[in-house]
């Protein structure tokens, strides 16, 4: 898998997050077909997977645990749903 930088191809987005959430810094990926957005806040760091084509394969959830938020499995929170996922973290 690779892990492409498109922060500068979603500058609404992430001025209407920085805006609108607690959190200090947004990087957005690109890993496939699936877009990653990566958000840290001073209390945690999120991570959604998002394809609207298909459900999120397991393989890329384990890909943003281990390199993008770079935790052990047992030490974040999955919430899934059709096309989407939230992976997050407390820091």
């Amino acid at each position: 898998m690779k892990l492409i930088d498109v922060t500068n191809s979603h500058s609404l987005l992430v001025s209407s997050q920085l805006e609108n959430t607690d959190a200090v810094f947004i990087k957005v990926f690109s890993l496939g077909p699936t877009t990653v957005i990566f958000s840290g806040a001073p209390t945690h760091e999120d991570v959604i997977l998002e394809n609207k084509k298909r459900n999120i394969k397991s393989t890329e959830i384990q890909y943003a645990i281990e390199r993008i938020l770079e935790a052990d499995p047992s030490e974040v929170e999955i919430f899934e749903a059709p096309h989407l996922v939230e992976i997050s973290i407390k820091r």
